[in-house]
């Protein structure tokens, strides 16, 4: 019977050690954001820094464990092979739980994850119980510590509200006393700020960072707790003087030393305190297990009261583990990136490219409608001279540095400092008032109240910016929920399956795993190939205009290319798959070539003076290029919706003569192709030639289809078709010669110029 809970334990070891690098991957941004999106340093500083962080708080961790044995369930009401089972329910669920929002790029709360997980698998376990002796419902409560739960959905609005209003309120003060001028006011006031910011980070890593741990005696401890504000009053003015020095005499960007102290603590602080919802089921069960081969009895008749009143510390080698993979994820995984890449882009203070990651929605679209209204409110009745002179604090810089846009900060050091600052101050009163505000929830809205605050939402981006808050918000929620589900049926069916359910679910744990990485990889390649073909803005002189343009060409024609004959061949062969796929690809082919028309702005500012000509050219181009796109999209649209409605097939002469098009398309597109990959220009006379009788092809196969109508055809369905292909076939080959003649002009024009120059 031991072999059996001693499987068990070996399941749990391996889900600890998988559920680490999914929770870190979700939890990195937390810590690191500020420094990343301000880059106050290089990358990989920020990283060693991290990483420090999370070993010394993984060392110094205290390994209490409360919240895992006895904090959301009762022990002395469940056996030990009762308990088993909750812990494998809830290791497996938040496994694939925390992986689900890694893979959507969103920040979650890996102790709400960890706290409804328990309470779903420990409320299966009590209801069977229940039913198993015929006790009345009433009951249900006598075997879960429901308080813990309503104090964990209290902690999330509170976390909520009172982060993200903080956030702005110190924020919008900051940016009033510093503005976007930093250098001159650092001179007077950095010292004060550093004094004030980095005695907020120290007394975070005193009263949260360090709570409890194994070096610090109980004595020790207490004399902290009872002597706050003695600590803050004397952190306050040593670390003053320490900063006026280091800008006064030393010279020190202090912004860039809060920075890294709150980073350092930051990631201490979550290595000390959430270790537990990595490791702390893995190390409850392994206490119970020792609990049960002590006591002698059957595993079903033992019951855990013991888990209440034993400590279950984890050993030191424990955490020494843990700790070094928590910094082997921090340092490979991509998901991670994936989650602070979220919070960047709601982040960013207006740069990079126009494209938003989240969609507008009726809720963000009435939100921002109705802050215009009351800023417009507020305007009326302010003063217009103090409306100039708060708008002038927040004025930016008119100072253009060239530079890529991968490499501009996503906002500056005092956003990033608030940010470090606000959060430990939020999350150590949080601590010492024994509310459980979650540090997730902390640190994500601080971030929004100061890009709310910093004007970073502005009328371009606000309510996409507001739908993107709004979506994690609901994400956060649904982690509750779904953690509680997920648990009660895992824990179920465990319960009923036995050994043979727990190796159904570990492989099929291993299988959603191995899916969701080749996804993720899938997605992070075709982003990367994305990004390297159809999303520069870092062009600043005309060869870059037409290198840039050529490759883009090249790519959009490829895949119009490609994209035309499946649709065709779907068409002739009634293939809706095939339609229905035609139509996701060119619906995004679409957004790639529209978020280029929206880059536009900042590739025409990053232009040199002599360049500033081609802005024309490149837009024009865009045009053309997506001209052909919306032709074939409006093909695979009309094509699906006519096999989707079962109409009548095109006839085989309809379809011979298509296919004839798409041919002649064929080798038109496969010779620009070749052209613009090589930049070939010179040859494009040579393909103009043929361009009268491209266009004859098509108007005489109208004319074909017109005389069938008048004589043969009798379905209005198929002539419809039939027609919208030819005529959107037709603006396909003329938007293509437009983009030949356009690029023809361009290269004389170039030669002429430089011509001119030689001479």
């Amino acid at each position: 019977m031991e072999q059996i809970f001693i499987v068990m334990l070996i399941a749990l070891a391996v889900l600890a050690i998988i559920d680490i690098t999914v929770g870190v991957s979700n939890d990195a941004v937390n810590f690191l954001n500020s420094a990343i999106g301000s880059k106050a340093v290089t990358f990989k500083t920020i990283m060693i820094v991290a990483s420090l962080g999370i070993l010394v708080g993984a060392l110094f961790s205290s390994g209490m464990m409360e919240i895992a044995r006895s904090g959301i369930f009762v022990p002395k009401m469940f056996s030990f092979n009762d308990v088993m089972i909750i812990f494998l329910a809830v290791m497996i669920t938040d496994v694939l739980l925390l992986d689900v929002f890694n893979s959507l790029g969103l920040p979650t709360s890996t102790t709400v994850s960890i706290v409804f997980e328990l309470l779903g698998a420990a409320v299966c376990l009590g209801v069977i119980k229940i039913v198993n002796s015929g006790d009345g419902w009433d009951t249900l409560p006598e075997y879960i510590n429901t308080a813990k739960a309503t104090e964990i959905v209290v902690g999330i609005l509170m976390s909520v509200i009172l982060s993200f209003t903080i956030g702005t309120v110190v924020q919008y003060l900051s940016r009033l006393v510093f503005t976007f001028d930093i250098d001159k006011k650092l001179k007077t006031y950095g010292g004060i700020f550093g004094g004030i910011a980095i005695t907020a980070i120290t007394f975070f890593i005193l009263i949260k960072g360090l709570k409890g741990a194994s070096f610090l005696t109980k004595e020790t401890s207490t004399w902290i707790n009872e002597n706050q504000m003695t600590i803050v009053l004397i952190s306050f003015v040593v670390w003053t003087f320490i900063s006026q020095l280091l800008v006064s005499v030393f010279k020190v960007h202090i912004l860039r030393v809060i920075i890294v102290i709150g980073t350092f603590a930051l990631a201490l602080a979550f290595a000390g305190n959430d270790l537990v919802n990595f490791i702390g089921v893995p190390i409850a069960a392994f206490q119970s297990f020792g609990f049960f081969q002590a006591s002698g009895q059957a595993p079903e008749s033992f019951m855990m009261g013991v888990l209440a009143e034993e400590s279950v510390v984890a050993p030191f080698y424990f955490l020494l583990i843990a700790g070094a993979i928590m910094v082997i994820t921090l340092w490979t995984s991509k998901k991670a990136k994936a989650v602070i890449e979220t919070e960047m882009n709601l982040a960013r203070q207006d740069t990079g490219t126009s494209e938003e990651k989240f969609d507008s929605n009726i809720l963000s679209r009435t939100i921002v409608r109705g802050t215009v209204l009351i800023g417009a409110a507020i305007d009326y009745v302010l003063p217009k001279s103090l409306q100039l002179k708060l708008d002038k604090r927040f004025e930016k810089p008119s100072v253009i540095v060239k530079r890529a846009a991968k490499d501009e900060p996503a906002f500056d050091m005092v956003r990033a400092s608030v940010n470090l600052m606000v959060a430990s101050i939020l999350i150590s009163i949080g601590t010492s008032m024994k509310l459980p505000l979650s540090t997730t929830y902390v640190t994500f809205m601080v971030a929004m109240g100061t890009s709310f605050a910093d004007r970073a939402w502005d009328r371009d981006s606000a309510v996409y910016r507001v739908a993107g808050v709004f979506n994690v918000i609901g994400g956060w929620f649904v982690t509750a929920i779904v953690a509680f589900v997920a648990a009660f049926i895992t824990a179920y069916i465990l319960r009923i399956g036995e050994i043979y359910a727990l190796v159904g679910m570990l492989i099929l744990v291993g299988i959603l795993l191995y899916r969701s990485n080749k996804i993720h990889q899938k997605k992070e390649k075709e982003k990367e190939l994305q990004n390297s073909q159809l999303n520069r803005v870092d062009i600043v002189n005309i060869q870059g205009v037409a290198s840039e343009s050529s490759t883009q060409i090249a790519n959009v024609l490829t895949r119009v290319n490609e994209l035309y004959t499946t649709v065709i061949d779907s068409i002739a062969l009634q293939d809706i798959t095939e339609l229905k796929k035609s139509k996701k690809k060119l619906k995004k082919l679409e957004k790639e070539v529209d978020n280029l028309r929206g880059n536009v702005y900042f590739f025409i500012k990053n232009l040199d003076d002599t360049s500033v000509g081609a802005s024309k050219f490149y837009v024009v181009t865009l045009g053309y290029l997506q001209e052909m796109i919306k032709a074939v999209s409006f093909i695979a649209q009309n094509s699906y919706t006519h096999v989707d409605n079962n109409h009548k097939k095109l006839k085989f002469n309809q379809i011979r003569d298509l296919k004839l098009i798409d041919q002649k398309l064929q080798v038109l597109f496969d010779k620009i192709i070749v052209l613009f990959t090589e930049e070939r220009f010179s040859e494009i006379e040579d393909i103009l030639n043929d361009k009268e009788e491209l266009i004859s092809s098509v108007d005489k196969l109208i004319q074909k289809q017109i005389i069938r109508i008048r004589t043969t055809e009798t379905s209005a369905k198929n002539s419809k078709l039939y027609f919208s292909i030819l005529f959107e076939s037709d603006d396909l080959i003329k938007a293509t010669i437009g983009l030949l003649e356009l690029f023809k002009n361009f290269d004389v024009d170039v030669k002429r110029k430089s011509f001119i120059r030689m001479s």
